[in-house]
């Protein structure tokens, strides 16, 4: 086992006990041998989670006092960890047993490479018999000239089937959360994740600060995990329309070029007032949904000093 690099799998929770054990179970079978786990009780007050943790080898559970989302989470795990890979994962997955495997091969190839995604199938309709890409992060995660995330295997609402066409390996722009392998010395020097994202584009936050400081991030298909999706915030809710649009100004802010902020700035403006528009003609809760809308705007407005001190942080390790 010395032989082999280590590997913290961190697994934020915050209830649902039943998906969690689900996970661990599937973990369990991972062929590769020098694995930890460390799950992060976000704030959580279910019994005898500590006992169900140890049943799992390797497995270890840290418990924080409030809920911190997705990017506190595995920032307190990334603290506990020694490793020298991290792969911060979702509790609502399952995964092939070489997974693992075969991002650690992929890893080793090139020093440059901060992070990878293995390719990531819709849980549910996989065990039907279909091989459909799941939602968050499908065949790899890239981004459009506004500042758009979006996914090979992906458009806007729906899913491709898994026919191999993504089968290649290669540069994409991020690595999704739902199965996040990082090199651990790259994101502690990059700060690991911003923790007021709390949840949605964390990653690709982290992401986009790898590629600045010279790293890479690729897919790797011969991976597979499998996502349930839809565990933390249901697609189309009010809460994850505010942090999707709200996060996706802060990082646009954070990380794009100041040249291309001054043209890109005013048409997103443009482009966030026209959703808010599009909200209002949706059932149910169209007005709660285009009010989320003009709420994150207002976030950005209030913490934009803010936000460009961190700029100005992030530049420094371009």
């Amino acid at each position: 086992m010395e032989s082999f690099p280590s590997v913290d799998i961190i697994i934020p929770h915050f209830k649902r006990r039943d998906m969690l054990e689900r996970c661990l179970d599937s973990l369990e079978k991972t062929s590769y041998p020098s694995v930890g786990i460390i799950v992060i009780d976000n704030g959580g007050t279910e019994a005898g989670l500590i006992f169900l943790v140890k049943r799992y080898r390797n497995a270890r559970l840290l418990r924080i006092p409030e809920n911190r989302g997705y990017a506190g989470g595995c920032n307190e795990g990334l603290k506990n960890s020694t490793a020298d890979y991290v792969v911060f994962m979702n509790d609502d997955t399952e995964h092939d047993p070489l997974w693992l495997e075969q991002l650690v091969c992929a890893a080793l190839e090139d020093d440059r490479i901060a992070a990878l995604q293995p390719k990531i199938l819709s849980l549910k309709p996989y065990h039907r018999g279909k091989k459909l890409f799941d939602y968050a992060g499908a065949a790899g995660g890239m981004i459009d000239p506004l500042g758009y995330p979006w996914c090979l295997g992906r458009t806007f609402s729906a899913c491709e089937t898994d026919r191999g066409q993504y089968d290649n390996p290669q540069d994409i722009f991020w690595a999704s959360g739902v199965a996040m392998f990082a090199k651990r010395s790259v994101v502690e020097q990059l700060g690991g994740f911003d923790d007021d994202f709390f949840m949605q584009m964390e990653e690709i936050d982290l992401s986009w600060r790898m590629k600045l400081a010279g790293y890479r991030v690729r897919s790797v298909p011969s991976a597979i995990v499998l996502h349930e999706g839809g565990a933390s915030l249901a697609v189309g809710s009010v809460d994850k329309i505010y942090y999707n649009h709200r996060n996706n100004i802060t990082m646009l802010l954070k990380n794009r070029s100041m040249a291309a902020l001054l043209w890109l700035m005013p048409l997103r403006l443009l482009l966030e007032v026209t959703a808010a528009l599009f909200y209002l003609t949706q059932n149910p809760d169209g007005l709660k949904k285009s009010a989320a809308v003009f709420r994150a705007l207002g976030h950005n407005l209030r913490w934009f000093r803010y936000t460009m001190k961190k700029r100005r942080n992030a530049a420094a390790s371009r």
